[in-house]
């Protein structure tokens, strides 16, 4: 239930402050006075979409707040917490705007934004006015107004469930085929390049290992010449030769001198002992150099001939060479994802016959639903109608086959006759003004019954009708207010320019002019008693208010 509104420095008003109360509250003045104003502060504050030049002439900065009261089970609740701002029993929206059109919006003073604001709205405000554009007069919106009114939110999710599923099977059905399509068109190139690489059987690390091994024979020649003339060198030929021969003369002379030599021969003949043995080392490793660098003339064309067989393929695949391997396994894995396509196929076309029969029997249980609901909402308006002084008027829902959907598979379209005989039409197209507005008043009345903690504001509800009828419009929102499901009673909110509406308020306020320091202000004043007849009775005969006038907004006030 909206509880105030406070406006500062908006439009035409420069402060003001209006307590709402549960029941009907009605909002009166002469034409042009700014009863529109207060709706445009409301839509402001709650989020909508409205005219830009809000900021009062000469204010920087405009400002409007709102307060509701939430029961403990209001829809509004979960929409905060989704939102993470802080909930509690009283909601307080405030949104500001400077002249230059910056807009920031609170609630219970988080920041937040105007997107939130107007998820809010729709669980704390119907106006019927501003936004049936894209309600009760729109029958793209109907379907869900159905919905509403039914009850039925369970069938709802399910039919949107089966739907998702459907569409993600049918995803996955075509992204198999388009895989089996594109992988069909490549078959023969990926088979025969996954037999190439068979045969390659390619080796991490086999590219840099047969590089070192070509270099190292490419470069054998020069250094096996060096090595075999130093083996030379150092043979019987050379040096081994040479040390033998000093070695066996001294150990000759040695012994043929005896102790003439007193000895000295023995640490010479003894070094070249050792020399020989040094040498006999560096013998055997250069004849191991030699050993390594002996190799077959044609192992060098043989390891040439794959190490570019090697960087051709992965040339060829735009890998690098120690990825091939890899790389195989990526193609031959397509190719089983080829082999395995049809199964798979036929697999996935199953799921998608599966999916489809189980949104078809949850759209089909949605639509008996809402045909049980349509009559329900049929006879509901029946009774509604005749109240309204529209005795005469059919009104009929449509529940017709339409495209499937997640919402289901059923087009939903309030339409209306209001002479006997004539085929039902939509409403906007039949109806006249003023039986237009009786017949939305009636389906308000239908379609709200299980609003939780609604307030709704008619704008002008009563246009074009008079006498009994506007009398009966009247009764009905009174009627309606008292039925809601508000903390502490329902509350409608309805501008009118008709005493009979006037006269059933529970509460009442007149929106004034006036002229302050050479500026033109809006205000609006809570009227009771004296006061409020005297209202009725200028709404009754205009300017000149006669005693017949008052006495007639007395018999309205007491009827």
């Amino acid at each position: 239930m909206l509880r105030g509104l406070d406006i500062r420095d908006l439009l035409l008003i420069d402060r003001l402050s209006v307590e709402f109360r549960p029941g009907l509250n009605v909002l009166t003045g002469e034409t042009g006075a700014g009863k529109s104003i207060l709706l445009d502060a409301l839509g402001f504050v709650l989020g909508w979409r409205g005219r830009a030049d809000l900021v009062r002439a000469g204010a920087d900065t405009g400002e409007v707040v709102a307060v509701f009261d939430l029961g403990a089970e209001h829809p509004v609740r979960a929409v905060l917490e989704d939102a993470g701002l802080p909930g509690g029993d009283e909601l307080i929206l405030r949104r500001t705007v400077t002249a230059d059109g910056r807009k920031t919006a609170f609630v219970n003073d988080r920041r937040t934004t105007g997107e939130v604001l107007r998820a809010l709205s729709d669980g704390l405000v119907e106006l019927h006015g501003q936004h049936d554009d894209h309600g009760l007069m729109n029958p793209r919106g109907h379907r869900a107004l159905l919905d509403a009114f039914a009850g039925h939110d369970g069938l709802v999710v399910a039919a949107r469930a089966a739907w998702g599923a459907l569409s993600r099977a049918e995803g996955d059905l075509a992204a198999a085929k388009a895989a089996v399509a594109e992988a069909a068109r490549e078959e023969e190139f990926l088979r025969h390049a996954v037999a190439e690489l068979d045969r390659l059987a390619p080796e991490p690390g086999e590219d840099a290992a047969l590089d070192a091994r070509r270099r190292l024979m490419q470069g054998a020649a020069k250094v096996g010449q060096d090595i075999a003339r130093a083996a030379q060198a150092l043979g019987g030929e050379g040096a081994e030769g040479q040390l033998a021969d000093a070695l066996r003369w001294l150990e000759g002379a040695a012994g043929r001198a005896g102790d003439a030599l007193d000895g000295r021969l023995d640490a010479p003949i003894a070094a070249l002992g050792r020399a020989l043995a040094e040498l006999s080392e560096v013998q055997a490793g250069v004849d191991a150099a030699l050993d390594a660098l002996a190799f077959d003339p044609g192992e060098l064309e043989r390891v040439e001939e794959r190490l570019f067989a090697i960087r051709a393929a992965a040339r060829k695949h735009g890998v690098a060479p120690d990825d091939l391997g890899a790389h195989a396994d990526g193609l031959r894995a397509r190719l089983a994802a080829l082999d395995a396509g049809e199964a798979g196929i036929a697999r996935l076309t199953r799921a998608v016959a599966e999916a489809r029969a189980a949104q078809g029997a949850a759209a089909d249980a949605l639509s008996v639903s809402r045909r049980a609901a349509a009559v329900a909402l049929d006879g509901l308006m029946a009774a509604e109608l005749p109240p309204l002084k529209l005795d005469r008027a059919v009104f009929l829902t449509r529940v017709e086959a339409g495209d499937p959907g997640p919402d289901g598979a059923d087009a939903v379209a309030f339409t209306v006759s209001t002479n006997p005989g004539l085929p039902p039409g939509p409403l906007d197209r039949i109806a006249s003004g003023g039986e237009l507005s009786r017949f939305m008043l009636a389906l308000k009345v239908c379609l709200t019954r299980r609003a939780s903690g609604l307030t709704l504001i008619f704008d002008e509800i009563d246009r074009g009708v008079g006498g009994a009828t506007a009398d009966a419009v009247g009764r009905r929102l009174a009627a309606l207010a008292a039925v809601g499901a508000a903390p502490g009673g329902g509350q409608v909110l309805a501008v009118t320019h008709s005493p009979q509406v006037a006269a059933r308020a529970a509460h009442h306020w007149r929106v004034e002019k006036r002229v302050a320091g050479g500026q033109t202000l809006s205000t609006v004043v809570p009227l009771a008693g004296a006061a409020r007849a005297d209202e009725i009775a200028r709404m009754l005969a205009g300017d000149t208010i006669t005693e017949a006038a008052r006495a007639a907004a007395q018999a309205l006030l007491a009827g």
